[in-house]
C-alpha cells in the first residue's frame, strides 16, 4: 500500500546550488518509490528561516511539479531548527514525514527502502539511514547515549588526544553494530535525516522548541523511544555534507553548549 508523505527542509542561507542538489536527488528517490508502488502523494515544505526569497527561489527552481506539491514557509524569521520544523505540524496530511537537511543526498532507493522498512515493522516508529560523507566515507550518525566526556572529545578535542578514548567514541558511535544489517533499538537518531510516522511526530509536538540548535534530535529521539522503536535501516543512505559544530564559529560552539545542558537537565546527566 501505498503511503502519503510529507517532507521539511529547513534552510538558513543555504547556497542554491546545495539546496537545488539535494532537492534533484529527493526527485529521483521519490520517483523511484512511486515506482515500486511504496508511495503515493507528496508534500514538499521548503521552511526559511533567513527569509531570503530570492536565494530560495533559486534553490527550488528545479524542482519538478510531478515529484509532489511544493509550499515555501517564510516570513518567521530564524527561530531555530526545531521551531521551523514545528511550524509545518498542522499541515501535515501525510503517514510518514522525513526531516531533512539541505545537505543531504539521497541515493535513488532510499525513500523506497525507508517506507518499506515502516510497512514491515509495525514497531518501528522513526528510521535512520546510512550516511556517507563526501569521499564515501561512514559517518556514525546512529548514537547510544552520550556521557559529558564522550562530547567534549568527540566536539573540542585534538584527534591525538581522542586516542586512548577510542574504544569509548566507537561505542558512542555504535561501531559494534553499525553496518550492512538492519538494527533496531537504536536509541538517538541524527535530525539530518529522520523518517517518522507522522502521527507519532505530531502527538510527540515534534521538536521542543527550547532547543534552538543541537540536540533537538537526540531529544525527540529519547521521547519517541519511550513509544516506538527506532531502527537503523543500511538499504536507506545518504550521503551528508555537514560539519562539527566546533568547526563552524565561537556562536555554534555557544549554541552546542548550551544545548547540551539542556538536554542533560531534562533527560539525565552521564558524566563518563
Amino acid at each position: 500500500m501505498s503511503a502519503a508523505l510529507s517532507i521539511a527542509v529547513v534552510t538558513y542561507r543555504t547556497p542554491p546550488r546545495m539546496l537545488a542538489r539535494a532537492l534533484d536527488s529527493l526527485a529521483r528517490a521519490i520517483h523511484e518509490a512511486r515506482a515500486a508502488g511504496m508511495l503515493g502523494e507528496v508534500q514538499l515544505f521548503v521552511v526559511d528561516n533567513a527569509d531570503d526569497a530570492a536565494l530560495t527561489a533559486e534553490g527550488v527552481r528545479g524542482w519538478p511539479v510531478q515529484a509532489g506539491s511544493l509550499d515555501v514557509v517564510s516570513g518567521h524569521g530564524n527561530v531555530g531548527y526545531g521551531s521551523a520544523n514545528n511550524l509545518l505540524l498542522d499541515r501535515l496530511r501525510s503517514d510518514v514525514h522525513l526531516v531533512m537537511n539541505p545537505d543531504v543526498e539521497l541515493e535513488p532507493a532510499t525513500l523506497a527502502a525507508g517506507l518499506r522498512t515502516l510497512a514491515s515493522h509495525p514497531e518501528v516508529g522513526l528510521v535512520a539511514p546510512d550516511v556517507i560523507d563526501e569521499s564515501g566515507a561512514r559517518q556514525w550518525l546512529c548514537k547510544r547515549y552520550p556521557s559529558a566526556l564522550v562530547l567534549f572529545l568527540r566536539g573540542f578535542a585534538p584527534r591525538l588526544l581522542q586516542a586512548p578514548f577510542r574504544p569509548l567514541l566507537d561505542r558512542y558511535e555504535m561501531r559494534d553494530v553499525i553496518g550492512e544489517r538492519f538494527v533496531a533499538g537504536v536509541p538517538l537518531a541524527s535530525g539530518c535525516f529522520m523518517l517518522v510516522r507522522t502521527a507519532l511526530f505530531r502527538r510527540l509536538g515534534g521538536f521542543d522548541p527550547r532547543f534552538f540548535l543541537y540536540f533537538e534530535d537526540y531529544d525527540l529521539s529519547v521521547r519517541l523511544a519511550r513509544e516506538a522503536a527506532i531502527a537503523y535501516e543500511p538499504a536507506m543512505r545518504i550521503t551528508h555534507h555537514g560539519g562539527e559544530a566546533s568547526r563552524k564559529g565561537l556562536r555554534h560552539v555557544g549554541w552546542f553548549v548550551a544545548s547540551a545542558r539542556r538536554f542533560y537537565a531534562r533527560h539525565g546527566w552521564k558524566l563518563l
